[in-house]
């Protein structure tokens, strides 16, 4: 199936707080798109169906619940999704100036601030947190004016406390630098960037930053979750679908020009991270050009 990436313009107008559409369909028909606004999409009774989100692909369930952030292309496919039922939709739009960065630095609002620099890369929200928020979802949808909107901030509040969020697009898949965590984190990230198409030897980043291996490792396990090693492959894997999906270049090319050592290697880490084989997601993303 050929894919194209459009800019969706949506009905929000310069006074508008968030748009609420709640529908029901038989089938996916919406292209994969972006728009500069925040977006929060529940689904229910499509399970089967696919997710494209950034350079992220995956199958959903009965239930989805993904809030994603300015400008990150997405969009849901019929894919495995063979019910002959209607399935549910409601999604929520809203602009990134709803909140700006004085209400966001209160220390009360700390966790939704949180939410959305995490929104930037997507994210897909547990059953178990579907099952907590979706009756305010439906609520929202039902309610109007005022009532909505303060449902909508104590869903967005649920959200962002919420546990085990899963996020979808790689970091270096976006064109901007969302990813904030400290400037000693900032200033690796800069510097992996930088130099991802090389061998990065791990003392070389920890004296990048004046500090000794074992802190340096410390450092990126308790911020990042992950190993240096990891953490700059997630990096590498940015760039590689990313020219995956915008360039002509061979799966080989890409893979000594991210920095991978060896082809199967590379093949074998962008399996694990996207369930996909390099080629078999050029396949899924074949048609997308330059976004910008």
């Amino acid at each position: 199936m050929q894919h194209e990436v459009h800019r969706e313009i949506t009905p929000l107008k310069e006074n508008d707080c968030f748009l609420v559409f709640d529908r029901e369909r038989r089938a996916f028909s919406f292209p994969i798109h972006f728009h500069p606004e925040y977006e929060i999409n529940f689904i229910v009774n499509a399970k089967g169906g696919k997710r494209t989100v950034g350079d992220h692909i995956g199958i959903i369930d009965d239930k989805e619940l993904v809030m994603v952030g300015p400008n990150i292309y997405h969009g849901w496919e019929n894919h495995q999704n063979q019910s002959d039922h209607t399935y549910h939709e409601i999604t929520i739009q809203f602009p990134r100036e709803l909140f700006n960065d004085n209400l966001l630095g209160r220390n009360i609002l700390q966790p939704i601030k949180e939410l959305f620099t995490n929104a930037n890369r997507g994210i897909l929200f547990s059953q178990e947190t579907i099952q907590k928020v979706e009756n305010r979802i439906y609520s929202i949808s039902r309610k109007r004016s005022f009532d909505s909107f303060l449902e909508f901030q104590s869903l967005l509040y649920d959200l962002a406390i919420s546990r085990d969020q899963q996020l979808l697009s790689n970091i270096s898949f976006l064109r901007k630098n969302d990813f904030h965590n400290s400037e000693r984190i900032e200033a690796v990230y800069a510097f992996v960037k930088d130099n991802y198409h090389r061998k990065i030897k791990v003392e070389e980043a920890a004296n990048h930053i004046n500090m000794t291996v074992v802190s340096f490792s410390r450092l990126i396990k308790q911020r990042t979750g992950k190993s240096f090693v990891d953490f700059t492959n997630e990096i590498r894997l940015g760039y590689a679908t990313r020219l995956l999906i915008e360039t002509n270049k061979s799966v080989g090319e890409i893979c000594y020009s991210c920095g991978f050592n060896n082809i199967s290697n590379f093949n074998r880490i962008f399996k694990k991270k996207q369930g996909y084989t390099p080629s078999e997601f050029r396949q899924n993303f074949t048609g997308i050009k330059n976004v910008y």
